[in-house]
């Protein structure tokens, strides 16, 4: 979980040119296409970008799909045969982007990361880029594995709207199952945060301290992947384009207001994190008092024990108390009477 990316190489270069920066998740490419209308379905993985040429200008609604973008030449060649700017192809295959939309009138480029939980539990964001024209969807990911295998299956058996609405609503779904995903991301964190508050008010230990440092760094590499999506969406709904009809509008506000809650939780989140650290503290600082409470409590009950062991043990000749046979047991039974009066007047005031 990276909070920042390594951008010196882009450093100088002219704009527009692309150069890949982030890390290579799969050893090559993988492009596959599902192109479908109401009636016929086609999918499969091609070998060749030039493949998908004939898809430009294609009837159907067209989904092509891209699973690694370290190699430049081949997001290039893809963009150039749908006439894609070369300033969005350097986005493309720039990993660290931040999640933004962009109207080109013929088409619209959309940035946003996926979140997936990896086998070890943690979080990893992947960022995914889509481009939406007329009659075609291309979407660009840094590796196979992702959260539209539910999208896919609504295509292949054609199951609700998808394959009655045009490539608008399915950019929309492929919207709508990331922002999905981020519930599932989201809802073990509500567990955490009060599981680790009850056991900073029982017990805080050492570890708790490094769990709670752990969490704020989580949850900041998350605001920093959802934040944005608000301001993406809202340009999203409020746009003038051709591209996105006014139905597939009505869905994508549906998809802002999830935007939202996921927000609001990440900033709840982020408070009762932040107060966890006040809490910790505290409960520190009431351990130590009341450790100290029992020190000052067991020294105060041994003054005047010590004051009576000192003055029988001065040995003086005319101690009259020195000769007498009951004088130690009555020493020690004066030791044990001041320190159980003591006791209950402390018990009394509630200092015990």
């Amino acid at each position: 979980m990276k909070l920042f990316r390594n951008r010196a190489k882009t450093i100088g270069l002219p704009p527009g040119t692309p150069v890949f920066v982030g890390t290579q998740k799969v050893e090559k490419p993988r492009i596959t296409i599902i192109d479908y209308d109401k009636e016929l379905l086609e999918e499969k993985e091609i070998a060749t970008v030039e493949e998908c040429r004939p898809l430009k200008d294609s009837p159907t609604v067209s989904w092509i799909n891209v699973d690694g973008v370290h190699e430049v030449e081949v997001v290039q060649r893809l963009d150039e045969y749908f006439g894609i700017h070369p300033l969005v192809i350097e986005d493309i295959v720039n990993t660290s982007q931040r999640p933004k939309m962009e109207d080109f009138e013929d088409y619209i480029f959309i940035v946003l990361k996926m979140l997936q939980r990896t086998r070890d539990g943690e979080v990893d964001a992947e960022q995914v880029s889509i481009i939406l024209g007329p009659n075609f969807v291309i979407s660009f990911q840094e590796r196979p594995g992702d959260l539209f295998e539910p999208v896919r299956e609504r295509i292949r058996k054609s199951k609700g709207r998808i394959r009655k609405r045009g490539a608008d609503y399915l950019a929309y779904a492929l919207l709508d199952a990331v922002v999905d995903g981020y519930f599932t991301i989201f809802e073990p964190y509500g567990d955490k945060t009060e599981d680790l508050a009850d056991e900073l008010v029982a017990s805080p230990r050492p570890e708790s301290l490094r769990t709670i440092h752990r969490l704020k760094r989580e949850l900041i590499f998350l605001r920093r992947s959802v934040w944005p999506l608000r301001e993406l969406l809202s340009n999203l709904v409020r746009t003038e384009s051709r591209l996105v009809k006014k139905q597939t509008g009505l869905f994508l506000r549906d998809v802002y207001d999830h935007t939202i809650q996921i927000i609001d939780t990440i900033e709840s989140l982020r408070d009762t994190v932040s107060s966890m650290l006040d809490i910790y503290l505290s409960s520190i600082n009431n351990r130590m008092n009341e450790v100290m409470k029992v020190l000052t409590v067991i020294a105060t009950i041994f003054i005047p024990l010590t004051f009576v062991a000192g003055i029988y043990g001065m040995n003086f000749d005319f101690m009259p108390e020195l000769h007498w046979a009951w004088g130690y047991f009555g020493a020690l039974g004066v030791m044990a009477a001041v320190a159980v009066v003591m006791l209950l007047y402390f018990r009394r005031k509630r200092w015990l």
